[in-house]
């Protein structure tokens, strides 16, 4: 290896370049109408399984941007989930990002219940007016209390990240969303995480900042 002399502000366009590159030489084709999204998952994750993992509904990424249109907010799992988010972006829309998870009432509910705090996150934002992107990176219990509403019909969501990490339930919550007709963008086993999940909102944010969607 070599020291690579990039300039500060070049870095990302380099990163882009090289993930590019590896990408031939792994033979890996991907659909070049996903390839930004799927292409930033990998620059957060210098994971190439991506390129294959990654699950999309039919016209998904269409459907997110046509709601960040709209005015649609995203609710995430996590604070690092609310940080990672470009909220600048989001705002020129009129959207905006939440996350319940640290809110004081929703750890007293969530004791009180004996639930998570994710199932009681997920609650409270199927209360917002506006309509909600659900960015989960984290808890497989948000997905899962997100499908047991829509069976209920108790709430309807209508678009999901689906991309928590993890062990118990990871892969079984993420096959729920993927059973229903809620537009999804889910990674199939068990990879993922806030980062990916604020990635992905990026991704998109950024694709309609240069017009392309």
């Amino acid at each position: 290896m070599e020291l690579e002399h990039v300039l500060p502000q070049d870095i990302e366009k380099r990163s882009f370049e090289i993930i590019t590159k590896e990408l031939e030489q792994k033979n890996i084709v991907i659909d070049e109408d996903k390839a930004f999204l799927i292409k930033r998952a990998i620059h957060t994750t210098a994971d190439f399984d991506y390129a294959s993992s990654l699950s999309f509904s039919e016209d998904a990424i269409t459907i997110m941007a046509k709601m960040i249109r709209n005015g649609a907010h995203i609710v995430t799992d996590t604070n690092m989930g609310l940080s990672g988010i470009n909220k600048n972006e989001l705002k020129k829309y009129g959207g905006e990002v939440h996350c319940f998870m640290a809110d004081e009432d929703v750890a007293i509910e969530a004791k009180r219940r004996g639930v998570t705090r994710a199932v009681v996150s997920m609650e409270r934002a199927a209360m917002l007016i506006d309509d909600v992107i659900f960015a989960i990176g984290n808890a497989p219990t948000a997905l899962i209390n997100l499908r047991e509403m829509y069976d209920s019909r108790k709430f309807i969501p209508k678009f999901i990240i689906g991309v928590p990490v993890g062990f118990v339930n990871v892969e079984y919550a993420k096959e729920l969303i993927m059973e229903t007709d809620i537009p999804y963008i889910v990674n199939c086993g068990r990879k993922g995480g806030s980062n990916v999940a604020a990635a992905i909102c990026n991704a998109v944010l950024y694709e309609m900042r240069k017009g392309n969607l």
